[in-house]
């Protein structure tokens, strides 16, 4: 499934994309919380244990725990973008006015030394409002494209990384300046 192009759909304006986390992207998320919650959980539950085991397992069964829910949080949560807004809609929902956007910062995580292996990560904010967002939403190259645009014609600077992982990206903006 990728971004929908709006001209598919007749009851909202032209230009507007819709943007969503798959399924089969966030189930590694979901698998890794149920590997940690589930086994520290149960031991917690079923074992008799003193009270410093309790607290280590009480703390992994909480951080798990916190992290299904960021994921299942972030799974509920789709962008809408036009011209003019990216507009978050679900559980975390906030709206970037392009008119106002004051921070665009482009981060690459990596997961191994040789950095082939990794996620990008989208911070945007405009305001007291603020939104991140990962690279494997739907249209997620689209969304840094239109956001780099949008960076350059307000004259934002952007970090050296940022340019780089913009470049990685196949997006070259002249007028994107480095911090």
């Amino acid at each position: 499934m990728t971004a929908t192009p709006i001209d598919e759909r007749t009851d909202d304006p032209a230009g507007t994309t819709w943007h969503a986390y798959p399924a089969a992207a966030m189930a590694g998320d979901y698998l890794r919380a149920a590997a940690g919650l589930v086994p520290s959980g149960l031991l917690l539950v079923t074992l008799p244990v003193g009270a410093t085991a309790a607290v280590v397992l009480g703390g992994f069964a909480a951080i798990f725990a916190v992290f299904g829910l960021r994921t299942a949080l972030r799974h509920g949560t789709s962008l809408e973008m036009t011209g003019t807004e990216l507009r978050a809609r679900g559980p975390w929902h906030s709206t970037i006015e392009w008119a106002k956007l004051d921070r665009m910062r482009l981060a690459y995580y990596s997961v191994r030394r040789d950095r082939r292996s990794g996620w990008m990560q989208l911070d945007l904010g405009a305001g007291g409002q603020r939104l991140r967002l990962d690279s494997r939403i739907e249209g997620f190259d689209q969304l840094v494209r239109h956001a780099a645009i949008v960076a350059a014609a307000r004259g934002l600077e952007l970090s050296e990384a940022t340019a780089a992982n913009l470049q990685a990206l196949g997006i070259r903006l002249p007028e994107i300046g480095a911090a």
